[in-house]
């Protein structure tokens, strides 16, 4: 028969304790609950009244859109007795061509951009020279500058590139502009990374651009997407460079559902409908990457 031997507490080994430690809780998932309190209630129904404000013209822009050739309702909150998908396939027919424009503007100008901020946000954030300061002032300065301010000049530097007027000369532009904010998310964000991984890497024989390509790069997926949908969002949605920048073979969406306005009448169901068509990439742009968006903007908050 086996005897159970006893293991005998010592100074040097302290006895086991039969006691085990309990199992931690698992958190509960938080559910939903009505206010308490009067202050509860107000905000709540003062939240409510503005969902229902940003929703309205949501709405209106979609009822409108699809009463197809019936005109809108005489009641701007009544929905179409026979909706019909008649708008939108006018607005496709005449927008398809500018939307695929906007495409090849945006995702190159955006990408490259973004890839240059993140550039500069790790120099000057993790290799500071002389004047590296100033630099960045200077290049926040062009955040401010109205585009309305610089439009000759930009369309004397294409010119003299041969790039106005097309599609190129629209992403040269648009990336130049991007740098400034690209590299402010950038030089935030880096500067919450610690320098301790850059020494690590330095001393493994990595340099200045090794250590960005296999060490920061891989790191920089949340400023990406913060870039990113700020770049795509204001590409996608500039006016002022496409109707002066380019012809009419080069014109993003907004400056063709601009046109969608006749001289004498309106069709309004086709104008909501290409609306809705503009609209549609930059909403589905944030409904795929917003929940990585306000991770990515307090990513750099805490260091």
């Amino acid at each position: 028969m086996a005897v159970e031997i006893l293991e005998q507490p010592t100074p040097s080994r302290p006895a086991r304790s039969a006691q085990r430690r309990p199992a931690p809780v698992a958190r509960k998932p938080r559910s939903w609950r009505l206010p308490k309190t009067p202050g509860g209630w107000t905000v709540l129904g003062v939240c409510v009244i503005a969902t229902l404000g940003m929703f309205v013209p949501v709405y209106v822009i979609i009822s409108t859109a699809l009463s197809g050739s019936t005109g809108a309702p005489s009641f701007f909150l009544a929905f179409p007795d026979a909706p019909s998908l008649d708008a939108f396939k006018g607005a496709w027919t005449k927008l398809h061509g500018s939307l695929l424009n906007s495409l090849q503007i945006t995702i190159p100008a955006a990408a490259i951009s973004c890839l240059l901020g993140s550039i500069n946000g790790y120099i000057l954030s993790k290799f500071p020279f002389k004047g590296s300061n100033a630099l960045f002032t200077v290049l926040l300065v062009g955040m401010f500058i109205p585009f309305q301010a610089v439009i000759i000049p930009v369309f004397q530097f294409l010119n003299m590139l041969h790039l106005q007027g097309s599609i190129a000369g629209l992403i040269v532009v648009h990336i130049i502009y991007g740098i400034p904010i690209t590299t402010l998310i950038f030089r935030n964000y880096y500067e919450g990374i610690p320098n301790a991984i850059v020494e690590a890497a330095s001393i493994d024989g990595a340099g200045i651009w090794k250590t960005y390509l296999r060490v920061m790069l891989p790191l920089s997926v949340p400023g990406f997407v913060v870039a990113g949908i700020f770049q795509c969002t204001n590409i996608w949605n500039d006016f002022l460079f496409g109707f002066i920048l380019a012809s009419p073979a080069a014109w993003p969406a907004t400056v063709s559902l601009n046109n969608l306005i006749g001289t004498t009448t309106v069709n309004y169901s086709e104008l909501m409908a290409g609306a809705v068509l503009v609209a549609a990439p930059t909403v589905l742009l944030y409904l795929v990457l917003g929940r990585f968006f306000v991770s990515g903007l307090t990513a750099g908050a805490v260091k």
